[in-house]
């Protein structure tokens, strides 16, 4: 079989890769239609797959969590339309489960956004997750092999915490809003100076000068 090039994935801080497709919901130009919303972008690897399934039903069932959010959800594979649109009416029929979100079809976006890696898998996706600020740039990341399926609660966690940074310039915690010894406290950024230092740990609750908390801004 010829070998694949491995496409450059996008980084964070970059410009998300622009795209204009069919999908289940009608086209999409992205990230114009997308512009002053955030978005989680993710790939499976193929329709009618078991893992997929479960996660596709798994966005679904938080969908309210993350319109909450300003989030839009679009998923993707490299099947045409007809296969996604087959596919969503197969998981109503045998699961009861309406797929609110659009699924877009191109094989493009596999392309641009590094979805295919021939050491995995020569044709399929491996299940790439894109979240993407209302700005159109990558705020985060995230890669899992194709067997295994992801955890979504991680994935608004993991907005929530962006937002977070976005709108209050604080950072999270590991665990976070569940951290063993701050719980939902968020961190101040480190101080830059020693007078800073000083005022942080004044200011701050600190167990160091370096690592100073406040109380989750509502």
């Amino acid at each position: 079989m010829e070998n694949l090039e491995i496409p450059r994935i996008p980084l964070i801080g970059e410009d998300a890769p622009s795209f204009s497709c069919p999908t289940t919901k009608g086209f999409i130009n992205f990230p114009e239609d997308n512009k002053g919303k955030w978005t989680v972008l993710f790939s499976h690897p193929a329709d009618f797959t078991p893992v997929c399934t479960t996660e596709f039903m798994g966005f679904q069932d938080k969908k309210e969590e993350f319109d909450k959010r300003n989030v839009e959800l679009i998923g993707y594979s490299v099947d045409g339309l007809q296969s996604h649109i087959a596919w969503v009416r197969n998981i109503k029929e045998k699961f009861g489960v309406d797929i609110e979100f659009p699924i877009a079809a191109h094989p493009s976006i596999a392309t641009k956004y590094g979805m295919l890696q021939p050491s995995a898998d020569d044709s399929h996706t491996v299940r790439a997750v894109f979240i993407i600020n209302p700005e159109g740039k990558i705020a985060a990341l995230m890669y899992y092999p194709l067997s295994n399926g992801r955890n979504v609660d991680e994935i608004i966690r993991l907005v929530d915490s962006l937002q977070m940074t976005t709108e209050h310039g604080r950072a999270t915690p590991a665990n976070w809003p569940e951290n063993k010894i701050f719980g939902s406290d968020v961190i101040v950024p480190p101080a830059s100076s020693c007078e800073e230092a000083k005022e942080n740990t004044s200011k701050y609750e600190c167990k160091d000068w370096y690592i100073c908390t406040e109380k989750m801004p509502k």
